[in-house]
């Protein structure tokens, strides 16, 4: 009997299917794999996982599902997505991104611009904790370089893109950041620390193919960029707070009322406008945070019937050592990220089954935390039908497969990703 349980169950697994054939149906029939919105598809797919098992009562699948969906993981995860909303609203709100690259572009050398862009927009996605909001800001100010420059546009918006993912593998406050630990079980700051050893040679090579590939172009700037340090000081200490260990509650609250003082200060906008800001955030939080409930309740249902059971019997079957069980855990947030072009929801599906395989063959959560967020965002800014490279397409006007082959970093992140799990590094103490 236990044996038979431990095997699992293939057909409780029909949910997540039937979610994989209406996401990327839909993208393929239409063109658009944003046409579906997740949330719905998910919704349809729960009516499989309700419909398993008709001897259960129906009430019985609905505690399952209430389980799974009020998790402490789910709750916490949800509640720390409004709390990042919250900030990076309010933070907007006041003029900190207009400050943050304002102040990224008066210190650019001139003849590193691209580069520095590079650089400009990973500082920006760790401040904000998002890769499309940076790249949205970014590309417009890429365009102009481009034109002043005469360096390619698709270089110029390939770095920006680069940049983005960079910054938001790595930040506080990404939601994929939060997905991870919370799914894990580590802290922000011991999961940041790994993943920046792991990143760091992709970023520091991609500066130089970069560099290599700008130098021959003369640059010649000569705009006057407004600096507002005050405006800038809220992103440094949430960044700075989290690496001191600071609760992610406290450091998130504080920074809403950080950001909120020095807009009032600065006339920014008034108590009124702060109030809408704030609310606002959340609001831009909401679906994902709605997604994150159904999701694990779906999930629940599936571990209930036997389909995690069996989705780790074939996966541990086919593992045969801690290295090949990473691989295990990247191929699978890889393969999902693939087909849901959104590296916060593969992570959110893979993470529960990433523990139990980190947990069966003692991978450490600092780690196995990482590679979900590596694996995910690496293939995140490469996808031409993602928000990232589709965003910035859109912005620059030109085709997203012109700006795919220029996005050095993912490639190389993806790489470095690979070698990591390959030499075990970096080695971790308990």
């Amino acid at each position: 009997m236990n044996s038979k349980k431990s095997k699992g169950n293939p057909w409780a697994l029909l949910p997540l299917g039937i979610f994989l054939i209406l996401f990327v149906g839909s993208g393929i029939m239409t063109g658009d794999f944003y046409a579906m919105p997740v949330l719905v598809a998910f919704l349809l797919a729960s009516v499989a996982a309700f419909m398993f098992n008709r001897k259960e009562h129906f009430n019985d699948k609905v505690a399952i599902f209430c389980k799974g969906a009020g998790n402490e993981n789910i709750i916490m995860m949800v509640m720390i997505f409004l709390l990042a909303g919250a900030f990076s609203g309010v933070a907007k709100a006041m003029g900190g991104v207009d400050a943050t690259v304002n102040l990224s572009l008066s210190i650019l050398p001139p003849n590193l611009v691209v580069v520095g862009l590079f650089i400009i927009a990973g500082f920006i996605s760790v401040s904000m904790g998002t890769s499309v909001g940076t790249i949205t800001a970014l590309t417009p100010v890429g365009l102009g370089v481009a034109e002043a420059t005469g360096i390619p546009v698709a270089l110029v918006v390939g770095a920006i893109v680069g940049g983005g993912m960079f910054g938001d593998n790595l930040s506080i406050i990404s939601d994929t950041t939060i997905a991870a630990v919370r799914t894990q079980g580590c802290e922000l700051k011991d999961k940041f620390k790994v993943n920046f050893l792991i990143v760091l040679p992709a970023a520091i090579l991609a500066l130089i193919i970069l560099f290599v590939m700008t130098s021959q172009y003369q640059v010649d700037l000569t705009a006057v960029y407004q600096v507002e340090w005050m405006k800038v000081i809220p992103y440094v200490a949430i960044l700075v707070g989290a690496l001191l260990g600071i609760n992610v509650f406290v450091l998130l609250g504080g920074g809403i009322v950080l950001a909120g003082i020095i807009g009032l200060a600065t006339h920014s906008f008034s108590l009124l406008n702060l109030i809408t800001a704030t609310s606002d955030g959340m609001a831009g939080m909401q679906e994902l945070a709605m997604i994150c409930i159904v999701v694990g309740g779906v999930l629940e249902l599936i571990k209930h019937n036997g389909g995690i059971d069996y989705l780790l019997s074939l996966i541990k079957s086919r593992i045969k050592s801690k290295k090949g069980a990473e691989f295990g855990i990247a191929t699978l947030v890889s393969v999902i990220d693939l087909c849901t072009a959104n590296n916060t929801i593969a992570i959110v599906m893979a993470g529960p089954l990433a523990k139990e395989i980190a947990d069966e063959f003692d991978i450490d959560p600092r780690r196995s935390a990482s590679l979900l967020d590596i694996f995910s965002s690496c293939w995140q800014g490469l996808i031409p039908y993602g928000a990232q490279v589709l965003g910035a397409a859109g912005l620059a006007a030109i085709s997203p497969m012109e700006i795919v082959k220029f996005v050095h970093y993912p490639m190389l992140m993806g790489i470095f990703g690979i070698l990591a799990i390959i030499i075990g590094f970096p080695k971790l103490k308990k």
